[in-house]
């Protein structure tokens, strides 16, 4: 009988408890952008929104119950709810940040970004500004600081660093560039899927110490939390994507998955090489999430993406020289090339809320990569004078042979590397002005790699050594009685194992100085690490990189923020860092070090009566245990040997705003000087040295037409060091590439979005509808990548011939979302 009564009171017990209902949603300030970190609270219970805005709390059912909805930089908001047992109610409240003030100090809705130096962007901007390569990268690049001269690729320089020197998240997870890419129109897609994405924060330098052991900038991006079904398809000449979300009746699950395709056959055929170009770049990318309760979250995401590229060169012709003196080269191709790269990621993360002030996260990834590289060219070239005499019968055509020659690559590179890695974060906030983080991570990479590439080259009839063996070759005056080498070899296999341990701690404080309120962070960095390889293991490295960051927001009138940061920037090498151009991996290579120290002034105003904000920043970055390194298009080889010290500083400043009203444009400008002293030989410009940059991303709609929209995206950057031939000594060569000149434009006829609503029975069941018209490289311009050197046997002669990247073309883009 006892026992009767306990089971039927633990039955009671659990009717009684699970007496509950749910209340859910999305807190979004007034430019519909979510808010993170807002406590929710009753009298019983409470939890905080995550990265997304979402939320979920549990309540008693049957009864009247208050929530309150609080955060520090908006008004605050109360609910009174009565619901039903197992009741879902959704409530999507705009908070305001109009009304509530600390002091006399308003602070709006993205002050912590603000505060932190870091740049959010709109992910509807991306989506719908033009680009040869659309997507983040292509909005970054227009960003002062950021460097690019290659519209094909989606890698970009900051501050003088290369394209290995930038770090990026995706809902926290670092993901990776591929290892073996030479050139950009081998890419074609980026990770990140656009459609997918729901936050984008970029930062040129002076970061915090949550983000990674990279010396130059970080890329933090966060995807959608889907809320409904929703649906979306892009499609245009260069591919398109298919993008599907939905949650589950109960709300507890919630997928979002997107299928991409891309094609640059439209690109690389209206360069100068006339090819049969077969690319085929495609992925699938899934974030599936899990509430299993107010304080457990769960997330799975996966990534499978297949490069297939295959190109088979047929002829060129380049034209160069002077007016009076105009010169063409003229190469027939034969043989082709394969190249293929499948990878497959994986990534879980959990969240668990334990009480409103205390947070803890679990994340686990895994990397796996397969490349090849496999090509035989072979390239007849004849250089020669063209007939400029206009009338002439053989106007435009080689009347005069000057040198003849050839040039035959060979390559069969093979890649496959795993990357495993898991690591636990934690937040904790003190009290309203104090918080703290932590994070401590476990990482193991590895990478089996075989490198066999050499290259043979001819100029008539004369084969030419290695310009690195020591030996004198005047052909065709005297015989060469040097070894048989080719001009260009590398080879090698290597298997190598890196093991890395890595933590962080970091404070964050906000007190107030009189009437001014100030911010400051400080915090260290750990890393630990040892390579091993088939021949010896490297000996255990240690890096220690403190930061800090100090933000003052003055008790002025005009709306300012000043800020000030700095600290030590740690790279510890990766596998590209660890191999030099030979092939050889060298186990002992040291952490790059680079020290920040970055002034920076935030204004916002109004003009028109719209809302502009001008950023400028000065920054000076001082390197040591520099791996100095060639670039060639996109491919980095390193000295893997830390013998340099660099320097780099420059200016930026960027002015956005609603130029045209309800829309985002804006204007950055960059000025940059980087150096690096290799050996003690003296400072010469490094590879990433590009002085000026202009940037410009423009809005606009035809006031009496309001469904046709236009975008601009225009980039202006001076020439970059990279037209030396790769195998000579930079010392030797400081030859620069033409100024890089870039402008596309799109124009989008827009039946149905959130602007312009429509009554039309077809359009009812879309929520944005739009055929547009693209134009990349609207100008035409010849922006130039590398050159190609061909010699002249006769005058002993050298010619750094250009190869030019895409011409003007035209694409068509349909847009629909349901």
């Amino acid at each position: 009988m006892k026992k009767l009564f306990v089971y039927i009171a633990l039955l009671f017990g659990a009717l009684v408890f699970s007496q509950t209902a749910r209340v859910k949603g999305v807190l979004l300030d007034e430019f519909n952008s979510p808010i993170e970190n807002v406590t929710i609270k009753t009298n019983q219970t409470g939890t905080v929104t995550d990265a997304t805005g979402f939320y979920m709390i549990e309540v008693p059912a049957n009864e009247e119950i208050t929530i309150s909805y609080t955060h520090v930089s908006f008004k605050k908001t109360v609910i009174k709810v009565n619901l039903k047992p197992n009741e879902d109610f959704e409530f999507n409240p705009v908070m305001s940040s109009k009304i509530e003030q600390i002091g006399e100090v308003i602070v709006t809705g993205n002050s912590k970004k603000r505060i932190e130096g870091v740049t959010s962007i709109d992910p509807v901007i991306i989506r719908k500004i033009p680009g040869a390569n659309p997507g983040i990268e292509n909005i970054i690049k227009t960003l002062p600081g950021v460097y690019s001269n290659n519209e094909l690729s989606t890698s970009y320089a900051v501050r003088g660093g290369n394209y290995d020197e930038n770090l990026v998240y995706v809902n926290e997870i670092e993901v990776y560039r591929p290892f073996l890419i030479r050139s950009g129109q081998q890419e074609g897609l980026s990770f990140t899927n656009t459609e997918m994405v729901q936050n984008v924060d970029f930062s040129a330098g002076g970061f915090q110490s949550k983000y990674g052991d990279k010396m130059s900038s970080v890329l933090d991006i966060t995807y959608r939390n889907p809320k409904r079904f929703r649906a979306g398809l892009d499609a245009s000449l260069l591919g398109g994507s298919l993008t599907v979300e939905g949650v589950s009746k109960n709300t507890k699950w919630s997928n979002i998955t997107g299928f991409r395709y891309r094609d640059n056959s439209l690109l690389v055929n209206s360069q100068e090489t006339e090819s049969n170009f077969r690319p085929r770049f495609m992925d699938v990318q899934t974030l599936l999430n899990y509430n299993a309760s107010t304080k457990w979250q769960w997330s799975f995401l996966g990534n499978i993406s297949q490069n297939k590229y295959h190109y088979q060169p047929l002829s060129r012709q380049t034209n160069f020289g002077t007016v009076n003196e105009p010169i063409a080269l003229l190469v027939v191709y034969d043989g082709q090339e394969k190249d293929e790269y499948l990878t497959m990621f994986g990534a879980i993360k959990s969240v668990y809320q334990y009480n409103e002030k205390n947070k803890l996260k679990f994340i686990s990834s895994v990397y796996h990569t397969k490349e090849q590289e496999y090509y035989d060219i072979l390239a007849q070239y004849r250089l020669g004078e063209v007939d400029a005499n206009i009338g002439s019968d053989t106007f435009g055509d080689v009347v005069y042979t000057r040198g003849v020659g050839g040039q035959l690559t060979h390559a069969r590179n093979d890649l496959d590397a795993l990357i495993f890695n898991a690591e636990v974060k934690g937040f904790h906030e003190l009290n309203k002005n104090t918080q703290v983080e932590w994070g401590l991570k476990y990482q193991h990479e590895d990478i089996r790699d075989r490198v066999v590439e050499w290259e043979v080259i001819d100029s008539a009839g004369f084969s030419l050594p290695n310009p690195l063996l020591d030996y004198v070759n005047d052909q065709p005056y005297n015989p060469y009685i040097g070894p048989l080498a080719p001009f260009f070899s590398s080879r090698g296999t290597n298997f190598t194992k890196v093991n890395r341990f890595q933590g962080y701690a970091q404070w964050n404080y906000r007190g107030e100085i009189g009437s001014s309120q100030y911010w400051l962070n400080a915090g260290v960095r750990a890393h630990s690490w040892q390579v091993q390889t088939q021949i010896e293991n490297g000996k255990a490295q240690f890096a220690f990189s403190p930061r800090v960051q100090f933000a003052i927001k003055p008790d002025w009138e005009k709306d300012m923020l000043f800020r000030v940061s700095g600290g030590v920037y740690q790279q510890p090498p990766f596998y590209r860092e660890l191999r030099d151009s030979s092939a050889t991996v060298h186990p002992n290579v040291k952490a790059q070090k680079s020290y920040h120290f970055v002034v920076s002034n935030d204004y916002s105003f109004k003009m028109w009566s719209r809302p502009f904000k001008l950023v400028s920043e000065a920054y000076y970055k001082m390197m040591t245990d520099v791996n100095v390194y060639t670039i060639d298009n996109v491919r980095i080889r390193y000295k893997a040997d830390n013998n340099a010290e660099a320097y780099a500083y420059g200016f930026d400043a960027r002015l956005n705003g609603e130029f045209v009203p309800g829309t985002e444009s804006w204007f950055s400008f960059g000025y940059l000087k980087t150096e690096e002293n290799y050996n003690n030989k003296g400072n010469i410009a490094r590879p990433t040295d590009q002085r000026l940059k202009f940037g410009l991303l423009f809005q606009d709609y035809m006031p009496n037409l309001p469904n046709v929209k236009v975008y601009l995206n225009l980039v202006y950057n001076t020439g970059l060091p990279g037209g030396s031939p790769s195998y000579a000594d930079p010392y030797d060569y400081q030859f620069r590439l033409k100024d890089y000149r870039r402008a596309d434009a799109g124009f989008l006829y827009v039946f149905k979005d959130e602007s312009i609503k429509s009554s039309k029975n077809w359009l009812r069941s879309f929520s944005e509808l739009s055929l547009g018209l693209e134009i990349f490289n609207l100008f035409n311009n010849q922006n130039a990548i590398t050159n190609t050197w061909v010699r002249d046997v006769y005058t002993k002669s050298q010619y750094g011939i250009p190869n030019y990247m895409t011409t003007r073309v035209f694409n068509v883009k349909l847009v629909a979302r349901l």
